[in-house]
């Protein structure tokens, strides 16, 4: 559609000129002043333009101003573009407000969040790790069907008061020692149930480990990061894409209101004009002619 690749177009005008402006942005500047002349010059762009509201789009802006990128011009006029990892602590307190117990929740950083350095680093790590994530939905289908399968009437697990690890164990005990009475058919369902109970959990376990793995390297990673990466972060792959996207969906709804209304006024004039002026005549003579039936006369 012309409207989107117009629109399109001068996003990426806009956007270009911003980015630029953006990470000239030096330690101590003032972000009211940023958020005012940012916007200001999204507002200028999208002036007396066909079809899209600038205010609409001026107003997806302030929303991610003040959901996430205010905080990040707060922390660059205070620290300047330094990506700072912290442990994420959480802490217990008695009624007294005193700590009575700390837990370790791992590590972040506000400014370049660990995704950002993953899609832009680190994306094979990631790719291993999703790839094992379908494997570990795969076997977890495996267990629901077995389930879905055996735990109807005269199901071999409808005995079963609860379908676990432990329950099929002792089953499984229990048609081994009643050797001669149990079908092959049983033994094979119950040891089949335990492998796919094993396998899932090897699975997550593979997966707790290559996550661990991964969080290790991204916390070597960010001490080296140098301000031209961090800047390519922030400004970039954060920022800009989620201003990119905001506005393209304002875009999008107003593709689909015109698909709509082009919809309706296909729908309304499918019939031609003639013909529906034929119809309507019938439709009258047939009303007529009921009413001179009943006594009126015209």
């Amino acid at each position: 559609m012309q409207f989107i690749a117009d629109m399109s177009t001068l996003f990426k005008l806009w956007q270009k000129d911003s980015t630029v402006r953006l990470k000239a942005l030096e330690q101590g500047f003032h972000p009211k002043e940023l958020i005012h002349s940012f916007s200001e010059s999204l507002l200028t762009a999208y002036t007396d333009k066909a079809l899209i509201s600038k205010y609409d789009v001026y107003q997806h802006l302030m929303d991610y101003w003040f959901e996430v990128m205010q905080d990040d011009a707060y922390l660059i006029a205070a620290d300047g573009w330094k990506a700072e990892t912290y442990r994420i602590i959480e802490e217990k307190k008695n009624k007294a407000g005193q700590v009575i117990k700390t837990t370790d929740k791992g590590w972040t950083c506000d400014l370049v969040p660990k995704y950002l350095i993953i899609k832009r680093y680190f994306t094979e790590e990631q790719q291993a790790i999703d790839t094992q994530k379908i494997e570990l939905e795969s076997l977890q289908t495996k267990l629901t069907e077995l389930e879905e399968e055996h735990s109807g009437e005269n199901g071999v697990l409808s005995e079963l008061d609860k379908v676990t690890k432990g329950t099929v164990t002792a089953r499984l005990k229990i048609v081994k020692a009643e050797n001669a009475k149990v079908t092959s058919d049983e033994m094979h369902i119950l040891t089949s149930y335990l492998l796919q109970l094993q396998r899932e959990t090897h699975k997550k376990r593979d997966i707790k480990v290559a996550e661990a793995e991964l969080d290790a390297k991204l916390l070597e990673f960010y001490p080296n990061l140098t301000i031209t990466q961090i800047k390519q972060l922030v400004v970039d792959d954060k920022w800009m894409v989620s201003i990119d996207k905001a506005v393209h969906s304002e875009m999008d709804r107003i593709s689909q209101r015109l698909t709509q209304s082009i919809k309706e006024l296909a729908e309304r004039y499918e019939i031609p004009i003639p013909q529906q002026s034929q119809n309507v005549q019938a439709l009258e003579q047939t009303v007529q002619a009921h009413l001179a039936r009943m006594g009126f006369s015209f």
